[in-house]
């Protein structure tokens, strides 16, 4: 993978772009007068460039860009503003100083939701594995303009780590975070949506393990959630209690006064 700079020289930009490469164990070319395209014949590796305002994936098999954007959030932010509740924030009993760990951050839109619930006085901190994703998802929530100031403080709150989430989690005291979440559906989405269709080459695929819920429920005060398909072995698989829904995904939870799996 190599990491470059958008546009024209800059001094800082640069500096920011050398550090996201040792970051992602990148290599850091300086841009130039070359075009993402010749950077892609020349080195014939995935691109990420960093801007001022936005870092944008380009994979090298795929014309289209990936950058982080909070649009699929944005609709429940609102939502939620206006008082009208949100089934993420309602399954998992969040409140104004809740802690909640993400287990499978992908592009943020729960934890921001999470976050927003939660207030300045909570802790959200999300877990992804993939570099890349980690990268451009972390930049983007601490640089992008909603219009909407409370959804752009919670989105500043959120803390990004990296790594597999069972290595994080095994690293965590017993009941450090009130909730623990867990999002294998976004992995789906990648596969079927368009727009992620770039994200599909440094995505992380990690299947849900026995041994990463009991090291969740070890580390959650108050319960496990699961987002999946409605159809998801999953729920039974692991003993979650499903919160049916008219939607195509459920929530499944695990009380931390539960048996392990």
């Amino acid at each position: 993978m190599i990491v470059t700079t958008a546009g024209k020289f800059d001094a800082s930009l640069t500096e920011k772009a050398r550090t996201a490469a040792a970051e992602m164990k990148a290599k850091f070319v300086r841009r130039g007068n070359d075009s993402i395209q010749t950077l892609k014949e020349k080195y014939a590796q995935d691109i990420v460039m960093i801007g001022k305002n936005k870092t944008v994936y380009h994979p090298l098999h795929s014309d289209e860009p990936f950058f982080f954007h909070p649009n699929s959030s944005m609709f429940r932010a609102k939502q939620w503003l206006r008082g009208e509740g949100d089934p993420l924030v309602s399954a998992a009993g969040l409140k104004k100083g809740s802690s909640f760990l993400d287990c499978t951050l992908g592009l943020a839109s729960d934890s921001t939701i999470a976050s927003l619930a939660i207030g300045a006085g909570g802790k959200v901190t999300g877990i992804e594995e993939s570099a890349a994703v980690r990268m451009i998802v972390k930049s983007g929530l601490s640089i992008w303009e909603t219009g909407l100031k409370e959804m752009d403080q919670a989105m500043r709150r959120i803390e990004v780590q990296g790594g597999h989430h069972l290595d994080v989690l095994k690293s965590l005291p017993d009941s450090s975070y009130d909730i623990v979440y867990f999002d294998p559906m976004f992995e789906q989405s990648i596969q079927t949506s368009a727009g992620l269709s770039g994200l599909k080459q440094v995505a992380s695929y990690s299947l849900l393990t026995v041994e990463a819920i009991n090291e969740a429920k070890r580390v959650a005060k108050e319960r496990v959630v699961l987002k999946e398909n409605r159809a998801s072995p999953l729920f039974k698989k692991f003993g979650f209690k499903v919160i049916p829904r008219s939607s195509r995904f459920w929530f499944g939870t695990l009380e931390k006064r539960s048996a392990h799996v």
